[in-house]
């Protein structure tokens, strides 16, 4: 499990592809001070398996379905990525539960500065926007933001200058395709509804509200 705080920006060194997969080489400091194999480690919100660490660079696999739900597939030598550990047993829950299982990709379409703030509006398929709610929260390539403004094929998140200066939002453009989480609790709150045909008050209670 993530929060979304984005921990450092690493680089990517090389991608090594296959056939329907890839070995991702991600330089970095921060992060690998306690790093080890079989470790997990969100790379632009994607949650990743640590397979090497060599000389300030982790390697990690990245699986065909990883490749066709995420951008990972769009890097290139030289991309900055966000790195995120898992947030320890005894840690902070700065953000919000991000499990690093990303949904799918939007697309930046509109970005505007307003004072000292920067504001990003990302166009999304129905899928997506179906859990995005104003004041809600979502992952974008794995930072935890809150939802400012939800349009009805889009949404809208202002970013605060420390957010922008530590990952690698601020390099985002008009075009630019980024990773998205939705919050888990609304899919899980959506499947317990489906299965019940009425929402009493023992049915909340039997599911732990």
């Amino acid at each position: 499990m993530f929060t979304g705080l984005v921990e450092e920006t690493g680089t990517v060194l090389s991608i090594k592809a296959g056939a329907k997969s890839s070995v991702l080489a991600v330089e970095a400091s921060k992060i690998l001070d306690d790093l080890k194999p079989g470790d997990s480690v969100a790379t632009n919100g994607v949650c990743l398996t640590v397979t090497g660490i060599n000389a300030g660079v982790f390697t990690a696999d990245v699986m065909g379905e990883t490749l066709s739900r995420s951008s990972l597939g769009s890097l290139s030598a030289g991309s900055r990525v966000n790195l995120e550990r898992a947030v320890p047993a005894n840690g902070r829950l700065g953000g919000h539960i991000v499990s690093g299982h990303i949904d799918g990709t939007g697309k930046v379409v509109f970005v505007r500065k307003e004072d000292n703030a920067i504001w990003y509006t990302i166009r999304a398929d129905a899928s997506i926007m179906r859990y995005i709610v104003e004041k809600g929260s979502v992952a974008v390539d794995g930072i935890s933001l809150t939802v400012a403004k939800v349009e009805e094929n889009r949404f809208s998140v202002s970013v605060i200058p420390h957010t922008a200066r530590e990952t690698v939002l601020a390099q985002k453009s008009i075009g630019s395709i980024v990773n998205l989480e939705n919050d888990i609790i609304g899919k899980y709150v959506e499947k317990l509804t489906r299965q019940q045909t009425g929402i009493t008050k023992e049915f909340l209670l039997q599911n732990g509200f």
